[in-house]
């Protein structure tokens, strides 16, 4: 019963905030107007209702592909963009913009993936060694792999003329979307789906190799299908949006502290939490500057770094 309620509560939540999505903005749109008039509705149909679709399928996206990275890595700390997944993507994209400038989004989005996927399995390797009595180790671990990474995306950028297109590519911004400009997006959502469908698996490949292995598990399948969810959906959103920091990071630990590490029944409050956060700190950047807009990146690195820090001071919560 307190199941359901919660989640009734989350989605009443969610409605609301996709609401204030789709009537803020520069020109103003009432309830009333969506019924009556036709130039509302194709300025709802051509931006808004794009630009609100991309922003809970990113928050979603993301905010599982955390989940799925601290499983992965059985640490809390990480997410893709301090795990220098992002990092890669956005040097996958860099050097397709050297290498081949005309190429379509579908090339520029595999070089961007495999280049993620490399990243990815880079930062696991590089983490096998660490002591697992220190685990504050593999945080900062990540912070220096990632920032290597993004120090030669930006050494490139600056010898290539190209630090315009990095800044896009390392600050995520929904001020762009369009219809026609975000549907890559609904790829990252479908994994988001197929990651919910294999839970269970990732619940018990977080338990670590021996004792995945001991329950009958395959855990390098396993393994390499999370680090495919987490490298396509993290270069799926750098691609189209950019980097948003800390959404695979806070959400996946406010709701564990809430529903536990059983994946199966937290995943959708991951996903939900995400998507309405980053929601959330879209529509606040469009007002905070009226009726200029501040990146979504920038509102949520603040209220990240803000819940992050309320993480690492609370009490745990009782089980």
């Amino acid at each position: 019963m307190r199941r359901a309620a919660l989640a009734g509560l989350g989605i009443g939540a969610a409605a609301l905030v996709v609401g204030a999505s789709l009537l803020t903005g520069v020109i103003e749109i009432g309830p009333r107007a969506l019924l009556t008039d036709p130039e509302a509705l194709r300025v709802v149909g051509l931006s808004r209702l794009p630009r609100t679709l991309a922003l809970v399928i990113t928050g979603a996206a993301m905010a599982v592909a955390g989940m799925i990275m601290q499983m992965l890595a059985r640490n809390r700390f990480i997410e893709p963009t301090t795990a220098g997944t992002g990092q890669s993507a956005a040097l996958g994209i860099l050097a397709m913009t050297m290498l081949w400038p005309t190429a379509p989004l579908w090339a520029t989005m595999g070089m961007a993936s495999l280049a993620a996927i490399l990243g990815s399995a880079g930062f696991l390797l590089l983490i096998r060694g660490l002591p697992p009595s220190q685990p504050l180790m593999v945080p900062l671990a990540g912070l220096i792999y990632g920032g290597i990474i993004g120090a030669v995306v930006t050494f490139l950028g600056y010898r290539f003329d190209l630090l315009q297109y990095v800044e896009v590519w390392t600050s995520g911004d929904f001020s762009g979307v369009l219809r026609g400009r975000y549907e890559l997006l609904w790829l990252a959502g479908i994994l988001t789906v197929a990651a919910y469908l294999v839970a269970d698996r990732f619940t018990i490949v977080g338990l670590g190799r021996e004792a995945s292995v001991s329950l009958g598990l395959d855990y390098l399948r396993v393994a390499t299908l999370g680090l495919l969810v987490v490298s396509i959906v993290t270069a799926v959103v750098v691609v189209t949006v950019g980097m948003i920091p800390f959404v695979g990071l806070v959400v996946p630990n406010v709701v564990s502290r809430l529903r536990g590490d059983d994946l199966r029944s937290s995943l959708p409050f991951v996903a939900l939490a995400g998507a309405g956060l980053v929601t959330i700190c879209d529509v606040i950047g469009r007002i905070v500057r009226f009726p200029y807009e501040v990146p979504v990146s920038t509102i949520f690195g603040v209220v990240g770094a803000v819940v992050f820090l309320w993480l690492l001071h609370a009490r745990p919560a009782r089980t």
